[in-house]
């Protein structure tokens, strides 16, 4: 019985750390608000340190995406930046994306449609770099709908000239499962919440790749995207640090994308998002923990420790007391549902979460509190995703794409002009 009420102990004390150190996050939080705040009333419609409005190519790569590429590209014409071009880089696909790249390229001159043999996405990413114009590159994916300032507020996030990169915030955009809906709503605790403070403490790890921009001489600086990796957008990331330069958080820089609406979906998703933090931490372990990184050196440190490593203590956790519990009886377990909830840590994470969405301005989400019971099981799979990570990487698994089964829907109103007439997707003979 003492083993397993200091198992119970050590269990809870660690949901309650993570629950601490996100509530250690929440002033540097409202920190970033403030400051957001203040800008906008000293600065409005300022686009960050660039003396006139700079260039911008759009890099969209993609494969087999002919649901959703047209939606895309016309959501990104249809912002209000004016000096904009899109290059669109296809992948080798088996279905006509190409065909429609071609068909978007045809009818608006700002657009370049490419093609090459199936070579990956940061194959994809690189072709469409060296094909671009702009002083400033955005990298999204296919599926991705800009809202009509996204570009803007891209651009204002190059607060200076050590800015190279900024990362924008992404939402959901299909809300037509339980799954989705749960997505959306947690979301905002690593989005309205995290990013935020990373952004205040310049340790913000990842420029997503649905929505990140990069100033051209950094990615010169960096050298081209790896192809070798599942998480290139990662690793591109920790390489602008490694360079010298900070990476920032624009939240009103918008990108609705497709979550994945099915377990199966969630799970490989997951796992390539996984083992990209695995291979970038091998290949950049140089950088953990060294000083000469500032804050981004020592989150590395904590970055290695609780997503890498912690996993693997929470499965030995819940394995060894599932077991005990089998032998010895589960009289020491809460016994109310509200002991469970306390023991889980629940009221601390619901009060930052609404947090979060209040700063990400979504209070609509809260409409989706009734899908958070199912938070606690997301977290335990999420720990068991690492542990397939490692596995896969320890085993040589190949490196694909591995990207979702896209839907093409759209929850999300204002985001799709019903007037553009895109055709549905059909597959090449």
């Amino acid at each position: 019985m003492a083993i397993l009420t200091s198992l119970a102990v050590v269990f809870g004390a660690m949901l309650l750390v993570v629950g601490l150190v996100r509530l250690v996050m929440t002033p540097f939080a409202l920190v970033f608000d403030a400051r957001e705040r203040r800008d906008l009333r000293r600065r409005p419609g300022r686009l960050g340190c660039f003396d006139r409005p700079p260039a911008v190519t759009v890099v969209v790569p993609a494969y087999d995406e002919a649901v959703v590429i047209e939606n895309c590209v016309r959501a990104i014409l249809r912002t209000t930046y004016p000096h904009l071009d899109v290059v669109c880089v296809d992948d080798g696909s088996s279905d006509d994306t190409y065909a429609r790249m071609q068909r978007l390229a045809a009818r608006h001159p700002q657009v370049t449609a490419l093609r090459q043999d199936n070579a990956g996405k940061g194959a994809a990413l690189n072709t469409g770099i060296a094909a671009a114009r702009g002083e400033v590159l955005l990298l999204v994916d296919a599926d991705g709908l800009f809202s009509p300032d996204t570009v803007a507020e891209l651009l204002r996030g190059f607060r200076d000239e050590r800015v190279g990169a900024v990362c924008g915030n992404d939402r959901p955009v299909n809300l037509d499962h339980l799954q989705t809906k749960l997505l959306a709503l947690i979301s905002h605790v690593g989005t309205g919440l995290m990013r935020r403070a990373m952004d205040v403490l310049r340790c913000l790890p990842v420029v997503s790749g649905n929505i990140g921009a990069f100033r051209r001489e950094v990615l010169e600086a960096t050298g081209p995207l790896r192809t070798d990796t599942l998480g290139e957008d990662l690793e591109l990331t920790w390489r602008v640090y490694e360079a010298g330069y900070r990476v920032t958080f624009a939240p009103r820089a918008l990108v609705h994308a497709e979550s994945p609406s099915t377990l199966r979906g969630l799970w490989r998703q997951r796992v390539r998002w996984a083992r990209g933090l695995v291979q970038a931490t091998d290949l950049h372990r140089g950088m953990i923990g060294n000083p000469r990184y500032g804050a981004f050196g020592a989150y590395l440190l904590w970055s290695t420790l609780t997503q890498l490593v912690v996993p693997f203590v929470q499965v030995l956790f819940l394995v060894l007391l599932v077991a005990l519990v089998a032998v010895d009886g589960d009289g020491w377990l809460p016994a109310s549902w509200w002991a469970w909830v306390v023991f889980l840590g629940l009221p601390l994470s619901v009060a930052l979460l609404v947090l979060a969405v209040a700063l990400d301005r979504a209070p609509r989400d809260l409409r989706l509190l009734w899908t958070l019971p199912l938070w606690p099981v997301y977290s335990a799979m999420m720990s068991l995703v690492v542990l397939d990570a490692v596995r896969l990487e320890l085993r040589g698994a190949e490196n694909r794409w591995n990207k979702l089964e896209r839907t093409g829907t759209v929850s999300v109103e204002g985001l799709v002009d019903p007037h553009d007439g895109a055709e549905p997707p059909r597959s090449s003979p």
